[in-house]
C-alpha cells in the first residue's frame, strides 16, 4: 500500500511539472509571437514614412538616384518579408539604407532646413525608438524562450512537443556594424 502511494505520489509529480513545462512554453511561444507583432507594427509604421522621405529628398538630390533607389528597394524587400528570419535580414538591410539616406542629406543644408524633411525625419526617429524597444523586448522573451528549449529536463520535452529555438533580432554582419561612409 504504501509503495502504490509512493509510486503515485511521483506520477502524480511528473504529471505537474509535464504540464507546468509544457504550458510554460505556450506562454513563452505566445509572448514571443505577441513581442514580434509589436515590433511588426513599429516596422510598419516605418514602411509607410520612407516613401514621403524619399520624395522629399529627391527634389533636393536628384542626382543621387542611386541611394534614393537603393533605400526604396530595401523597403519594399521587407515589406515583403514573410517569415520572422527573412524580415529580420531584410530590416537590418532597410536600416542600413536608411543611414545612407540621411548621411546623404547631411550635405545639402536646404534639405536639412526644410521644415517637410524635419518633420519625417522626427517622425521616423520616434518609430525607430520604438522599433528599438521593440527589439529589446523581443530579444527579452526570445531569450527565455530559448533557454527554456535547450536546458535540461525542459529540453527533452521540447523536443518531444516540437518546440524550436526562435531567432534573436540582430546584426547580421560586420559590415552592417560599419558607420557609412558618404562622399560628395
Amino acid at each position: 500500500m504504501v509503495i502504490l502511494i509512493v509510486v503515485l505520489v511521483i506520477i502524480l509529480a511528473l504529471a505537474a511539472w509535464l504540464i507546468s513545462t509544457y504550458n510554460g512554453f505556450i506562454r513563452l511561444r505566445n509572448k514571443s509571437e505577441e513581442a514580434f507583432s509589436a515590433m511588426d507594427v513599429s516596422l510598419k509604421k516605418r514602411y509607410d514614412l520612407i516613401p514621403n522621405l524619399v520624395e522629399t529628398v529627391k527634389g533636393y538630390a536628384k542626382h543621387e538616384s542611386q541611394t534614393l533607389e537603393a533605400v526604396i528597394a530595401a523597403r519594399n524587400q521587407a515589406v515583403k518579408a514573410s517569415s520572422p528570419e527573412e524580415k529580420i535580414v531584410r530590416d537590418t538591410a532597410l536600416s542600413g539604407s536608411l543611414k545612407s539616406l540621411f548621411a546623404l542629406a547631411e550635405g545639402y543644408p536646404d534639405l536639412k532646413a526644410n521644415q517637410s524633411f524635419v518633420s519625417l525625419q522626427e517622425q521616423l526617429a520616434r518609430v525607430e525608438e520604438e522599433i528599438a524597444g521593440s527589439r529589446r523586448y523581443y530579444n527579452g522573451v526570445v531569450n527565455k524562450y530559448n533557454t527554456k528549449t535547450e536546458v535540461f529536463p525542459g529540453n527533452l520535452l521540447a523536443g518531444m512537443f516540437g518546440f524550436r529555438r526562435k531567432p534573436l533580432y540582430e546584426v547580421n554582419s560586420e559590415a552592417e556594424r560599419e558607420n557609412v561612409k558618404v562622399s560628395f
